[in-house]
């Protein structure tokens, strides 16, 4: 098994490599195993997938129980997992710092660090107090014993405010605060992901994972962007598929979807005896 610090120099190795690479998200131990194994090089939560295994919305789950999840998948895998560690569950710079430190402990490579404040009234941190959250969760992470990569979030896109100008600006100052790669949600098209990209001096993440708003590998390898990862998708894939086949028996009384099922024993190539 690779080390914590072993998989961290991977992490960050990937972020320097001659493509950009993708890192999707698993919702448990299992789907992280079948990840792996299907030959991805890193991994990354999804807040919105641990919340719903727990049953509940995106958004409602506590630290520890965000860390519990998060430490769970990287037991599990022998490669680097990233954690979305949303807006490091406070609202000072030191619960930032803190969530970091913490994420180190669960043996996570990476996490990220987010400016929205969960508030509907307050969707956004301002900028300073934004800038300062980053600076917080950049000092903890290079206080650690191994390179901890440190993702900083401007949630514009998702939070009412689709100002592609103010995005970059935020960005531009979380890479001042010591971020090592920049993420924008929800960027509308390939104009403003070039736009990002070319703003910045770090490696940006692109979220896959909404209709009319995701792009191939390689248009987003062409705008510029280093790290592609999937968010709820593949989860909410796995949930489709449920809804799917629960429906057909509940409404129909048949049993279809059995045809459609990987078969039980390519499943368990993946997991461990």
């Amino acid at each position: 098994m690779n080390t914590q610090h072993e998989k961290a120099l991977r992490f960050q190795a990937l972020h320097r490599g001659p493509a950009a690479f993708l890192i999707p998200n698993p919702w448990d131990a299992g789907s992280a195993r079948m990840l792996e194994g299907l030959g991805f090089a890193a991994l990354a939560t999804s807040s919105g997938a641990c919340a719903g295994v727990l049953g509940r919305r995106d958004g409602k789950v506590t630290r520890e129980e965000a860390l519990a999840h998060a430490g769970a998948i990287a037991r599990a895998v022998d490669i680097p997992v990233s954690a979305d560690l949303e807006k490091g569950f406070g609202d000072s710079p030191a619960d930032a710092a803190l969530t970091i430190r913490m994420a180190a402990d669960f043996g996570l490579a990476g996490g990220s660090i987010e400016d929205a404040t969960g508030d509907r009234e307050r969707p956004l941190y301002d900028l300073g107090q934004a800038t300062e959250r980053v600076a917080a969760a950049a000092e903890a992470a290079r206080a650690l014993p191994f390179p901890f990569t440190l993702t900083a979030r401007s949630e514009n896109f998702l939070r009412g405010n689709p100002d592609l100008d103010d995005t970059i600006r935020r960005l531009q100052a979380f890479e001042k605060a010591g971020a090592d790669v920049l993420f924008a949600p929800a960027l509308p098209d390939l104009a403003a992901v070039r736009a990002v990209c070319a703003s910045l001096g770090k490696p940006v993440n692109f979220m896959v994972g909404i209709p009319g708003k995701s792009f191939t590998v390689a248009e987003l390898e062409a705008a510029g962007v280093r790290r592609i990862s999937l968010a709820t998708s593949l989860w909410r894939a796995a949930m489709t598929g449920l809804f799917t086949a629960a429906t057909e028996v509940k409404e129909q009384g048949t049993f279809g979807y059995l045809d459609r099922l990987t078969p039980g024993a390519k499943i368990n190539e993946f997991l461990q005896g």
